[in-house]
């Protein structure tokens, strides 16, 4: 058996991740003594032993709703969201006198995965939605995480990405990288990252285990992890999402 947390786990937040997850087993009852943190998540997520992990909205709705269970999606508290619901964050340096998303057409875009909602679909999608007339495709510099990509942005690599809100608050809270960097506009709010598990586990008494371990967890802790508690948002609420227009 295996299973991951591994969407928000950064060198702060990991030892608050193992108290989460050893009180998530210790409920349910059963599960790995320590979460997998070796494996590629994509490669977790197909495991037919997977206990419990957390996906990404995109990767959920283009092909993992088939052979996944839906358990529960965390809620973060994002601000402008309902309960369980996040957005992106367009990020570009602070230096840059740039305001508008058109501004941007033809700048180079960093985004962390062609397979992530919120740096790369979400991002699409808002140029979709306000008839901007062009896309990142044509100017990408792939970076394989979100850090990487404010990172990009900040030493110049890059002109503009997209970042989860929850990373945001996340680097806002235990990094220095923010302060050269500014959001520009924000994405319309899409549901958020939801926890899975293989066919065989039981989705509803893990999400009980979920709500239940929440509420137990030590302030400092659940506070270190930003979550508030476990929400039901349905699957057809993720496939209505559209899947992007181009992989770039």
């Amino acid at each position: 058996m295996i299973a991951s947390l591994p969407m928000y786990e950064t060198p702060h937040t990991r030892a608050a991740h193992d108290i989460y997850w050893q009180a998530i087993r210790d409920t349910y009852g059963r599960g790995p003594k320590h979460l997998s943190r070796d494996l590629d998540p994509h490669d977790c997520w197909e495991r037919h032993d997977l206990v419990l992990s957390q996906t990404c909205g995109l990767p959920y709705r283009s092909g993992l709703h088939a052979s996944v269970l839906l358990v529960g999606t965390p809620d973060y508290g994002v601000a402008d969201c309902p309960p369980g619901y996040y957005r992106s964050h367009f990020i570009v340096r602070s230096s840059d006198e740039r305001m508008q998303i058109t501004d941007f057409a033809g700048a180079r875009f960093a985004r962390n995965d062609v397979r992530s909602q919120s740096g790369w679909a979400a991002a699409e999608q808002h140029l979709i939605d306000h008839k901007a007339g062009f896309s990142f495709a044509t100017n990408c510099v792939d970076t394989r995480a979100h850090r990487a990509s404010a990172e990009a942005v900040s030493t110049g690599m890059a002109d503009i990405a997209a970042i989860d809100a929850v990373t945001w608050a996340l680097l806002e809270r235990d990094t220095d990288l923010t302060a050269a960097l500014r959001v520009l506009v924000s994405t319309a709010p899409t549901p958020g990252l939801p926890y899975i598990c293989a066919r065989g586990q039981d989705p509803q008494a893990l999400f009980g285990a979920i709500s239940k371990s929440v509420a137990g967890l030590e302030p400092h802790i659940r506070a270190a992890l930003m979550i508030k508690n476990i929400v039901h948002i349905p699957a057809s609420a993720y496939l209505a999402v559209p899947l992007p227009p181009t992989s770039g």
